[in-house]
C-alpha cells in the first residue's frame, strides 16, 4: 500500500475517514435501502484501491497515485452511481429476460474490468484470475463435455449476471450487502481497538501472565495474538502488529527464526477462530445460515480455547526441551502497568453483552466502537487526538476497500457458479469421489478449502467452498452449523498452510526465515485447528450440544489428545523423551484426535495412558548442586 505524505495524505485520509464514519453512523441509526447501500459501499470504496495500491509495485509511484490511477478511480464510481441513482429501474427489470440497455451494458463491462484490476492490485492476483475463469467458463461452458457442460451464455448475459442481478449475486449481491452493513462496522471496531492502545494492553497482559515462564516470548505471542486477533479478524495484520514485537524476542531467547515465525503465524491465524468477533467470514456464515451470531460464537468457544491450549502446550514443551529461559525481568510489565489500560476492556464487554442479548451485529459493533472512543478519552495515555482519530477511521476505510473488492469478486464467482449450475457439477464430482464415505467427503472438502485458500482471502474462500461443499455434508446428515464451522475452520487455517500461506509468509519476513519452512512450523503449531475442524463433525458436543457428560467427555478426550500431540512435537513431557516413546505418545494422540470409529472412552484412555507411561518412564533429571 502506498505511503502518502503531507496534504495528499490528509486529503485521501479524510475521504476514507468520512466514508468509514458514514458506515459507522448507519450501523447505529439505520442503513439505506439494500441496493442503495451496496452501490454506495462499492462506489465510494473501490476508488481507494486505485489511489492506495500501485499498479506495479516498484515501478508505479510509491508515495502518490499516478494520473492513470486517478482516472481509474474516477471512472470506477460510474457503475455504482448508476445503480444508486436508479434502483427502481433495476428492481423492475426481469433478470435474464429483459435485455440490457446500451448504458447498462457499457457500465457493466466497465464495472467488471475495473473490479478485476482492483482485485489484482489490492487483494490477490489469484482471486482476479478466478473471477476471469468463472467468466470464461460462462462463455465456453457449453462446449465442455459431461457434468461441466452448461447452456450457452452470450456476453450480454455474462455482464448481466456479474453486474445487476442483486438477488442472485454479482457485484451488488447479498455478499456485498453483508460487508456493507455488519462487517464494515466490525472493521471499524477493530481499527479503534488498535488505535486506542488496546493492543498495548493485550501485549502487556500477555507478558505479565506468561513472560516469567520457560519460553516466555512465545507464550506471550500466543496470548497476545489470540486477544488481538479476535478483535482484528485479519491474520496478516495480527502477525504484523504482534509479531513485530514477539518474533524478535523469541529469536533472542533461542528459538530458530522459522520456529518463531511459525508460532506467531499459528497464533495469529487463530484470532479469527476466537469469539467474540471471529473475522468477516463468521458474519457471512451467520447471514448464509440465518443462525444468530450469538449462537455461532457460543458453539465455537470450546474449539477456540482448545486451539490456543494446544499451541500453548506445544510451545511449552518446545521451550523446555531446548532449555529456553523466561523473558528478562526488565521486559515484563508489572500488573500496575497492565491495569493502567484496564478501562479499555469495557467496550469489549459492551460488544459481548449486546451480542449475547442478540442485538444486531452492526448495532453491537456501533455501540462498542463509540464506547471505545469515549473510554479512550479517560486517560492521557490512551486519548486519541485529531490525527489519531482521522488515521484510525482512515485505516478502517482502507481495510473496508480491500474487503469490498474481494467480496465483490466472490459475488461474481458465486453468481457464475449458480447460473451455470457449476455448483451442482462440482458437488457431483466430490460426491462421486467420496463414494458415500463421510470421512472421505470431509477430507475432500478440507483439501478443496485449503487449496482455494492458497491464493484468495479467508472470506471468499469460505463463501465459494460453502456453496459447493455444504449441501453435500448436509445431505450426509451433518447439521447446518457443524458443516459451516468445519468449512470456516479450514478457510482460516489456509493462511498458515503451505505452499502459499500468507500469514506464515508475513511472519517469515519479520523473522528472516524461509517462508516454506516457517509455513511447515505454522502447521505444526496449528494442528489443533485440524483436530477441532473434524471434531465439529464427529464430536459435536464441543459445540455445547448434548448432555453435560458428553460435553465434558469430548472436551477431555480432545484435550488429552492435543497434549499428547504437543508432547510428540516437542519431544518432551517431564524431560526429553526417547524416540520410541515420543512416537508412541504421538500415535496415541493422533488416535484420540482422529480415529472416530473408536468409542469415546477409548479415545480418552489411549492418550492418557501414553502420557502416564511417559511420565513414569522419563522422570525429570536432577541438577547436581555445585
Amino acid at each position: 500500500m502506498r505511503q502518502l505524505q503531507g496534504p495528499l495524505w490528509w486529503l485521501v485520509s479524510l475521504y476514507a475517514a468520512a466514508i468509514a464514519a458514514a458506515h459507522l453512523y448507519m450501523g447505529g441509526f439505520g442503513f439505506m435501502e439494500p441496493l442503495e447501500m451496496r452501490s454506495f459501499h462499492i462506489g465510494t470504496l473501490l476508488p481507494l484501491t486505485f489511489v492506495m495500491f500501485p499498479a506495479r509495485p516498484g515501478r508505479s509511484p510509491a508515495d502518490r497515485p499516478s494520473v492513470p490511477d486517478l482516472v481509474l478511480a474516477a471512472v470506477s464510481v460510474l457503475p455504482s452511481f448508476y445503480v444508486f441513482a436508479d434502483i427502481n429501474l433495476i428492481y423492475a427489470r426481469m433478470e435474464f429476460v429483459d435485455d440490457l440497455t446500451p448504458v447498462q451494458y457499457g457500465l457493466g463491462v466497465i464495472a467488471i474490468v475495473l473490479l478485476l484490476e482492483s482485485i489484482r492490485r489490492s487483494v490477490a492476483p489469484a482471486l482476479a484470475w478466478m473471477v476471469v475463469a468463472s467468466l470464461v467458463y460462462m462463455y465456453f461452458g457449453h462446449l465442455l463435455p459431461g457434468v461441466l457442460n452448461t447452456k450457452p451464455f452470450p456476453v450480454e448475459r455474462i455482464v448481466e449476471a456479474s453486474y445487476i442481478v442483486p438477488i442472485v449475486g454479482g457485484i451488488y449481491g447479498p455478499l456485498t450487502g453483508i460487508v456493507a452493513t455488519t462487517i464494515a462496522v466490525f472493521i471499524l471496531f477493530g481499527s479503534f481497538v488498535q488505535g486506542s492502545g488496546t493492543g498495548r494492553l493485550f501485549n502487556n497482559l500477555g507478558a505479565a501472565a506468561a513472560g516469567r515462564y520457560a519460553g516466555g516470548p512465545a507464550k506471550v505471542a500466543v496470548i497476545t495474538s489470540g486477544l488481538f486477533g479476535t478483535m482484528s479478524g485479519s491474520s496478516v495484520s495480527n502477525v504484523v502488529t504482534t509479531g513485530s514485537i514477539t518474533i524478535p524476542l523469541m529469536k533472542n531467547l533461542g528459538y530458530a527464526p522459522a520456529v518463531a515465525g511459525g508460532i506467531e503465524a499459528a497464533a495469529s491465524v487463530g484470532g479469527a477462530l476466537m469469539p467474540p468477533v471471529m473475522g468477516a467470514a463468521a458474519f457471512v456464515m451467520a447471514e448464509i445460515t440465518t443462525i444468530p451470531y450469538s449462537d455461532i460464537i457460543v458453539a465455537a468457544a470450546i474449539g477456540a480455547v482448545l486451539y490456543y491450549f494446544a499451541i500453548f502446550v506445544s510451545v511449552h514443551f518446545e521451550a523446555k526441551r531446548l532449555g529456553l529461559a523466561a523473558m528478562e525481568a526488565k521486559d515484563i510489565p508489572g500488573w500496575r502497568v497492565v491495569l493502567a489500560d484496564a478501562h479499555l476492556v469495557v467496550p469489549i464487554a459492551v460488544l459481548v453483552v449486546l451480542m449475547m442479548q442478540r442485538w444486531s451485529g452492526n448495532f453491537a459493533a456501533f455501540c462498542a466502537t463509540v464506547s471505545m472512543f469515549a473510554i479512550s478519552l479517560l486517560k492521557p495515555t490512551t486519548r486519541m487526538n485529531l490525527r489519531a482519530l482521522v488515521d484510525t477511521l482512515a485505516q478502517a476505510g482502507f481495510t473496508m476497500a480491500v474487503l469490498a473488492a474481494a467480496i465483490a469478486g466472490a459475488g461474481v464467482i458465486t453468481s457464475a457458479l449458480t447460473v451455470t449450475g457449476l455448483v451442482v457439477a462440482f458437488g457431483g464430482i466430490i460426491k462421486g469421489l467420496a463414494g458415500g464415505s463421510l470421512a472421505l467427503l470431509c477430507f475432500l472438502i478440507m483439501f478443496t478449502v485449503l487449496m482455494m485458500g492458497m491464493g484468495i482471502p479467508t472470506t471468499p474462500s469460505y463463501i465459494i467452498v460453502a456453496a459447493i461443499g455444504a449441501p453435500l455434508m448436509l445431505e450426509m446428515g451433518v447439521p447446518l452449523l457443524n458443516t459451516h464451522l468445519f468449512i470456516f475452520y479450514f478457510a482460516v487455517l489456509a493462511d498458515a498452510t503451505p505452499p502459499v500461506a500468507v500469514a506464515a509468509y508475513a511472519a517469515a519476513a519479520i523473522a528472516g526465515a524461509s517462508p516454506m519452512i516457517t509455513g511447515l512450523h505454522a502447521v505444526r503449531f496449528a494442528i489443533a485447528g485440524f483436530v477441532v475442524g473434524f471434531a465439529f463433525v464427529y464430536d459435536p458436543a464441543i459445540m455445547l450440544t448434548g448432555s453435560l457428560g458428553q460435553i465434558v467427555l469430548s472436551t477431555a478426550l480432545l484435550t488429552a489428545a492435543l497434549t499428547a500431540i504437543g508432547s510428540f512435537y516437542g519431544g518432551y513431557l517431564r524431560d526429553t523423551l526417547p524416540v520410541w516413546l515420543r512416537f508412541l505418545v504421538g500415535l496415541a494422540g493422533v488416535a484420540g484426535a482422529f480415529v472416530h470409529v473408536l468409542p469415546d472412552w477409548l479415545r480418552l484412555v489411549l492418550p492418557l495412558a501414553a502420557l502416564a507411561l511417559a511420565w513414569v518412564l522419563v522422570p525429570p533429571r536432577r541438577v547436581a548442586r555445585a
